[in-house]
């Protein structure tokens, strides 16, 4: 009927959705932590008795006999070890002997070297003496065969202090290379070659004599004098006249240049006149020529 309010439709209606409709992402994870390929493997495993740790026994007695195995090879090597130890330290204590014998061997020659060198340079002098009449003797004088005594000069030289660890100084161009406050070979010809041209007549190092064919040289940070290492402090000594020869030096180039690494370099020495010294011979003499005395005699 016309006015009468009609009765709604009926509709079918859909079950509410789920609280965790959102999350189904998150929820299939957590209830499937585990990939489905992996854990299709690890059912294959499982079934084929290969998973984990060996179940067999077949298998468990494997594993136990390389563990013994390995146990064994570990114990052999450690017995090996300790069964050789002495045996290395035999060898080892051999190797030393033999390395100490040889220096004791080479120090013994040195020492034959040394006194058959004294012998020769003795011979030597005598026969200057012997033969050369006064002619001889100056000729030995001169060559530093003969010991000298008489006055002369004593000059001192070290090197600066702290000069081991050197002091960072500019290069000192004169030598070359960097300087450390540590006398040169350099500079150890310049105060000889400067002794010589104010009219020494012998001189000597650290007891060592010079001759004309004497040679100075560096090997390291050390001075050689004929092949054999000075030790600071040099110990210079000039024969001559200690008036004359003392002021000389100081006047010339060389002793110039002395002074000039002690106010630039922290080079120490001094210098003194001595009423009386002594020079040994020098060690050994180089021979250019030589005539046999007997044939010499016979000649005239």
């Amino acid at each position: 009927m016309c006015g009468m309010s009609q009765p709604p439709h009926n509709r079918s209606s859909a079950p509410p959705a789920r609280p965790d409709a959102s999350m189904s992402l998150l929820t299939h994870v957590m209830d499937h932590s585990l990939d489905e390929g992996y854990a299709e493997a690890s059912a294959r495993r499982e079934a084929e008795g290969t998973s984990g740790l060996p179940r067999t026994l077949k298998a468990k007695l494997g594993l136990a006999a390389g563990l013994v195995l390995a146990a064994s090879v570990v114990t052999l090597g450690a017995a090996q070890a300790r069964a050789t130890a002495p045996v290395l330290a035999k060898e080892r204590h051999e190797l030393i002997d033999r390395v100490e014998r040889a220096d004791a061997h080479a120090d013994g020659l040195e020492r034959d070297i040394e006194r058959l060198r004294d012998t020769v340079a003795a011979r030597q002098r005598e026969a200057l003496k012997q033969y050369g009449g006064e002619q001889g003797q100056l000729v030995a004088l001169l060559s530093g065969a003969t010991e000298v005594h008489g006055p002369g000069i004593k000059l001192t030289v070290d090197d600066a202090k702290g000069s081991s660890s050197g002091d960072g100084s500019a290069p000192r161009e004169s030598a070359g290379f960097s300087d450390t406050g540590r006398l040169r070979d350099r500079d150890m010809q310049k105060i000889v070659n400067g002794l010589w041209q104010s009219g020494a007549e012998a001189i000597s190092i650290n007891g060592q004599r010079l001759t004309s064919l004497s040679a100075i040289r560096a090997a390291g940070d050390a001075i050689l004098v004929d092949n054999r290492p000075l030790v600071p402090p040099y110990e210079v000594l000039a024969i001559g006249d200690k008036k004359r020869l003392g002021t000389a030096f100081q006047d010339s180039a060389d002793g110039q240049y002395l002074h000039v690494l002690q106010e630039n370099y922290g080079i120490r020495y001094s210098l003194s006149s001595e009423a009386e010294m002594r020079l040994p011979a020098a060690s050994s003499l180089t021979v250019r020529t030589a005539t046999a005395a007997e044939q010499q005699k016979g000649a005239s």
